[in-house]
């Protein structure tokens, strides 16, 4: 099944590559059909999914380079497989979201179902040379989509973007060949590195592990890696900006999960100070998202926050907080879609981002509302998803640091400040748009409601995906002891 789910962009990919170039909307309702179909079989394995058992499933494996031990390996677990359901719907919706783009839409829909068939490899990989493979093959349609279909800075963005992703994928290509040489037999297997990486004295797990978390960390991004975030997010277009922010974030902090894995030891002596910088990060990207007048600049900023909660989840080595980030992960990748979609849609009707000049939003109600709404669950509104994900990380954390996660609350309180604000402004702003802005469409209404209610039903009934997760978040936390 795992293959079907990674050949079926990717050939959906090539019919629309074959598409006649004038036939716009044909090639997206394809895209779309295309899309939809990969989320339902996504669906279809997590129904199929043992909850109970935390090691891998639906795994199969073929000899790749037999020479240098490296082999096309897929599985899933518990903490792989809610970012393997996340990447097929927010790809649907990217698609779906994308109704503006009319030149050029053959060469957009095939490099957004080639970023999909990418992303799901990189979750999916149970080999770490594959796994490095998919990683780095995301930047290949992430660099046209932004240079090619971006704002007016579009160039730079994803020239920026790249190099920032490129230079730490070298300290990390540098800390997997090191991995190699210690595994058994040579292997690329995650399984057979996790075993001779373990094995290695203290200081060879620290000097690997920092190399695997300055890649990871550029991804996620963490305070100080994270230069490249606001200027891709500002200059691709909206659909982009979804799979930017709800999915490439979430491959930095599974990596950083799998990494924790494979070297226990180097992260357990590096824990205070993993929670530290998650710390600085998510107080940093708060209140860098409060000084924000640009609402696409605003969340960008924001993700930085989050994805500090996802550290500091991960820092805590315990189930708790680990359950915690890896529902963050997908807490996060709703709520950042659901706002980029309606920012996306708010620039097309006014053409301008600043909020100042935005105003109230007198003849577009559904717009305004679930932009504020989106804006609060974002900052951990009781009853969305991100409350139950910074609740499990705030007990795990206070098992270890215990007033100290007290600075978790201040940066959900700087959220709570700029999410009110812009809520204000667009639903009770003194000043009204000046025009009359459209509200959302069928399809928009149809598209914001599914994230919604993502948003709201893993919010009041979370129990499904933390059982999902569960086991194998158990078993990670075995390894620290806990």
């Amino acid at each position: 099944m795992l293959k079907f789910l990674l050949l079926l962009p990717l050939s959906g990919a090539l019919l629309v590559a074959l598409m006649p170039a004038r036939r716009s909307q044909l090639i997206r309702t394809l895209a779309a059909g295309v899309a939809g179909a990969t989320c339902l079989l996504s669906l279809f394995v997590v129904a199929s999914f043992d909850a109970a058992e935390g090691a891998q499933q639906f795994f199969e494996t073929r000899p790749w380079n037999p020479r240098v031990g490296s082999s096309f390996a897929l599985g899933v677990d518990g903490i792989s497989l809610p970012m393997v359901a996340l990447s097929t719907l927010l790809s649907l919706i990217a698609v779906v979201a994308s109704t503006g783009i009319r030149t050029g839409a053959r060469l957009y829909f095939s490099l957004l179902l080639v970023l999909e068939a990418s992303m799901l490899g990189v979750f999916m990989a149970r080999d770490w040379s594959l796994f490095y493979v998919f990683w780095e093959f995301t930047l290949i349609p992430l660099f046209f989509l932004i240079d090619r279909m971006g704002g007016a800075n579009r160039h730079r963005a994803a020239l920026n973007f790249v190099l920032y992703t490129l230079g730490g994928s070298v300290f990390m290509l540098v800390a997997l060949l090191l991995l190699y040489d210690a595994a058994p037999g040579h292997s690329f297997a995650m399984a057979d590195m996790a075993a001779g990486g373990r094995d290695l004295p203290l200081a060879t797990q620290l000097l690997v592990f920092a190399g695997l978390f300055i890649g990871f960390g550029v991804k996620m991004p963490v305070v100080p890696l994270h230069g490249w975030l606001p200027l891709a997010h500002v200059e691709a277009p909206s659909p982009v900006s979804i799979l930017l922010s709800g999915v490439l974030l979430k491959m930095g902090g599974y990596g950083l999960i799998r990494a924790a894995e494979t070297l226990p030891a180097a992260v357990h002596s590096l824990q205070p100070y993993l929670a530290a910088l998650a710390l600085v990060s998510l107080v940093h990207g708060s209140v860098l998202a409060w000084r924000q007048t640009d609402l696409k600049r605003m969340v960008a900023y924001s993700s930085v926050a989050h994805m500090g909660v996802v550290l500091l989840g991960i820092a805590t080595l315990n189930a708790t907080g680990l359950a915690g980030a890896v529902f963050q992960m997908s807490a996060h990748g709703l709520a950042a879609a659901l706002l980029f979609l309606l920012v996306g849609i708010l620039y097309q009707r006014t053409h301008t981002r600043e909020l100042g000049e935005i105003g109230r939003l007198d003849s577009a109600p559904k717009l305004a509302f679930l932009l504020a709404f989106a804006l609060l669950a974002a900052a951990g509104l009781p009853g969305s998803a991100g409350f139950i994900a910074e609740l499990h990380v705030l007990i795990g954390g206070f098992a270890h640091w215990q007033g100290w996660v007290a600075v978790l609350m201040l940066g959900v309180l700087i959220g709570a400040t700029y999410a009110l604000r812009v809520s204000g402004r667009l639903c009770f702003g003194t000043r009204p748009h000046p025009l009359a802005v459209a509200d959302l469409n069928r399809v928009e209404q149809v598209a914001a409601g599914l994230l919604a209610a993502g948003i709201v039903g893993i919010g009041f009934y979370p129990g499904p995906l933390l059982t999902l997760s569960a086991a194998s978040v158990r078993g990670l936390a075995a390894l620290f002891g806990a």
